[in-house]
């Protein structure tokens, strides 16, 4: 299963993948974390199964929802205290159903 957080710049989901990918081999997942950003995303999503979201890009949700929908990727839009996750275990709780489902997961599902 490979995630791809995207945020503005990169520089915060870049800690938030990292977090992401120690939580999940903590618990014994099978997980690739990445992360990348909006301008990135086109080429990105091509090999990509969930999509985290940072928070501060919710305005742009119905667009990323849509790329991903073309591609069958499952967004999540990620929490406002993600940032303050140190260890990554909330993350994964929000990522958690995604992995075991085949179906696209909203907002307002996690």
């Amino acid at each position: 299963m490979r995630i791809l957080v995207i945020c503005g710049a990169g520089a915060s989901s870049t800690f938030v993948a990292m977090r992401l990918r120690h939580a999940a081999q903590n618990a014994g997942l099978s997980v690739q974390a990445l992360a990348g950003t909006v301008e990135s995303l086109a080429v990105d999503l091509d090999s990509t199964d969930i999509l985290l979201v940072a928070p501060h890009l919710a305005r742009e949700l119905p667009d990323l929802e849509h790329l991903a929908a073309q591609r069958s990727v499952q967004v999540i839009l990620l929490p406002e205290d993600v940032f303050a996750d140190m260890d990554g275990t909330r993350t994964l709780r929000a990522v958690l159903p995604a992995l075991t489902t085949d179906l696209p997961l909203t907002p307002t599902d996690h």
